[in-house]
């Protein structure tokens, strides 16, 4: 991620340490999420992975439209725990470094890792 100042690699590690931090502490917190469908949040960011795919290469990180959808991610990651700016920005993250996730959304477009890291930064930076 370059092109943002905030976005430091100090700053992208104290993400990284937010997530699972707080993912930690919600999944003790919830036995194991418990509370969550999981067959819904897989469908509703499904619908949102492939809304987003088409026409990727026209769409801005950081355009309303943009943040319209990446609002509507973050809504339902917020039905797991509400994870804070830094933890978001560490979800993305995840998506880029971890290999599962990272070959899962770049099945919807070859670049959805790529955008979701600075349309989800956006997000972070501009929303939360």
């Amino acid at each position: 991620m370059t092109g943002n100042s905030k976005l430091t690699t100090t700053y992208l590690q104290t993400s990284r340490d937010a997530l699972a931090k707080e993912q930690a502490t919600s999944l003790a917190a919830t036995n194991g999420w418990a509370h969550v469908d999981r067959d819904k949040v897989h469908a509703d960011w499904d619908a949102i992975y492939r809304e987003l795919a088409e026409g990727l290469e026209q769409r801005s990180p950081d355009d309303q439209s943009t943040q319209d959808l990446i609002h509507r991610h973050y809504q339902i990651a917020c039905r797991f725990y509400t994870p804070s700016p830094e933890a978001y920005i560490g979800m993305a993250l995840f998506y880029r470094e971890n290999e599962d996730m990272n070959a899962f959304h770049n099945g919807y477009h070859k670049d959805m890792v790529e955008f979701l890291v600075y349309a989800m930064a956006a997000y972070a930076q501009h929303r939360l």
